[in-house]
């Protein structure tokens, strides 16, 4: 039987990875894209500065698969760069441990709550942070947290299941690192780092905390926590790119014939990395420019280019790819048509809406984008990039519709892909399959009451109509404007008559 990769039975074929000597960084969600982005900045960080203060507990949302995966090996794990042509591999060893919160969430507020402990950083997915439509916390999801908040801070043991998500968990951690502060008569300023895709990622977060600690400690009851997040704790912004695909089973087993020791951690990206930071640290941090990353004053202009050009093409082309029948990217990418309207939505709708960050050719960086959608070997089916479309959809293609709608122009290339998405959302609803999205049966139920009581009544335009004004879409009443109504179901109805496997299903 093979050996599981550890540090104690790393190969000689690769260069070793960084051994840190204590926990540094406490990592809300450490599925695939982290380990492949941000780990990897803070490891060769560390491999550059000899500073191994900054090990990695990472911490598992959903399910125990990653502590199990990464636990038994000591925290290390492979990294395989997949390109066009060529791939390379990479251990590495920032990560010290996985927690479950669900088993471990005494052991996680504890670790945020040491003086060792200099950042909580978070790459949770848009749907992680608990919203409402309207974006403020929704308190009913996190009402279990909200009542282990208020036990908490009362010193009463609190009734706790396990957190129900990243806010509720990081709130209580900051305030467990607040009571250690009073108790020990220090300041244990800490910085939270959020790496998601929204705009102004920080001080959404920001927002989300206090709304948190406001819920669950009205009035005088939370001021001196208040207080404290308001002096010790920093929400800096940041942006982050890399396409990290799902792990397939015939890369693990390639992967092993490679280093000798059998790798359940391996995680995939392509070739292509980025990291924008805002500077504004409560304390230490890694040197992760000396990995690649930008520090910079403001996030917002990288930002805004990453979720309008990649992020929003990024799902043209999952939602049209899964109406032609494509099941990856690259195979939609590589489809004529659709081509054609990524190419419009990038460079006609999104483009003249942005200022291009110092030193940065965003005409350039859009044409790189489509060769990098077409990488086979990022594998990112049209699936996975159409879920959670309600989540996604306001911030990637929200404020390039209402910038061009405000300059006169209609954004045909938005206007496809709002389609695409709509379309999607219908074919499900007919076809009795649940979609994908939290607001899933909601939508549902709106495809049916457009069709009088029936999905499969409901004519393609008018859900098209329906689905573009939901509340909570598109910023700025643009759901609502006629000439984008309009060119939406003009697009759905040349979409509805697409043939062959796409327009039978888009399972």
């Amino acid at each position: 039987m093979t050996d599981r990769l550890h540090r104690s039975t790393l190969p000689g074929t690769v260069p070793a990875p960084v051994t840190p000597a204590s926990v540094g960084i406490v990592h809300l969600g450490i599925g695939a894209f982290h380990r492949a982005h941000q780990a990897v900045y803070t490891e060769q960080a560390a491999r550059a500065t000899g500073d191994l203060r900054w090990g990695i507990l990472g911490v598992t949302q959903r399910s125990a698969s990653v502590r199990d995966q990464l636990r038994p090996q000591g925290g290390v794990y492979s990294v395989l760069t997949a390109g066009a042509t060529e791939t390379s591999l990479d251990l590495v060893g920032a990560v010290l441990d996985v927690a479950w919160p669900a088993e471990e969430t005494d052991r996680v507020l504890a670790t945020i709550a040491e003086p060792t402990t200099h950042l909580v950083t978070l790459t949770v997915t848009e749907k992680g942070y608990c919203r409402t439509a309207s974006g403020a916390l929704d308190t009913d999801l996190v009402a279990g947290d909200l009542a282990a908040l208020r036990a908490e801070h009362a010193g009463d043991d609190a009734a706790d299941d396990g957190p129900s998500g990243a806010v509720g968990l990081l709130t209580r951690g900051l305030a467990a690192r607040f009571r250690a502060a009073a108790e020990h008569a220090d300041h244990r300023p800490i910085t939270v780092l959020t790496c998601d895709n929204m705009v102004d990622n920080g001080r959404v977060l920001e927002r989300l905390v206090r709304e948190a600690v406001d819920a669950a400690l009205p009035g005088a009851e939370g001021d001196a926590l208040r207080a404290w997040l308001a002096g010790s704790v920093t929400f800096p912004c940041s942006m982050v790119d890399r396409i990290v695909p799902a792990t397939t089973a015939e890369q693990r087993d390639d992967v092993e014939a490679a280093l000798g020791v059998r790798d359940e951690g391996l995680v995939v990206g392509e070739p292509f990395s980025q990291w924008v930071v805002e500077d504004r640290f409560a304390g230490p941090r890694p040197a992760w420019e000396e990995a690649g990353a930008t520090l910079t004053d403001d996030v917002a202009v990288w930002e805004r280019a990453k979720l309008r050009l990649l992020n929003g093409t990024h799902s043209l082309l999952a939602y049209a790819g899964r109406l032609a029948g494509h099941e990856t990217i690259a195979e939609a990418v590589e489809d004529p048509a659709i081509l054609a309207r990524a190419r419009e939505l990038l460079f006609d709708d999104a483009l003249p809406t942005l200022t291009p960050p110092e030193g940065a050719d965003l005409r350039a960086y859009g044409e790189s984008l489509l060769v990098r959608f077409a990488n086979p070997a990022t594998g990112h089916t049209t699936r996975q990039v159409s879920m959670d479309g309600t989540q996604k959809i306001p911030y990637r293609w929200g404020d390039t519709i209402v910038e061009r709608l405000a300059a006169g122009e209609v954004p045909r290339g938005a206007a496809y892909a709002l389609a695409a998405w709509s379309e999607v959302v219908r074919r499900e609803a007919v076809a009795g399959r649940a979609v994908d999205d939290p607001r899933g049966p909601e939508m549902q139920r709106m495809v049916a009451a457009v069709g009088g009581g029936s999905a499969a009544d409901a004519r393609p335009e008018d859900v098209a109509r329906a689905l573009t004004a939901l509340a909570g879409m598109l910023p700025g009443g643009a759901g609502l404007d006629p000439r984008l109504l309009d060119a939406v179901a003009a697009e759905v109805v040349e979409l509805a008559g697409l043939e062959g496997v796409g327009a039978r299903s888009v399972s």
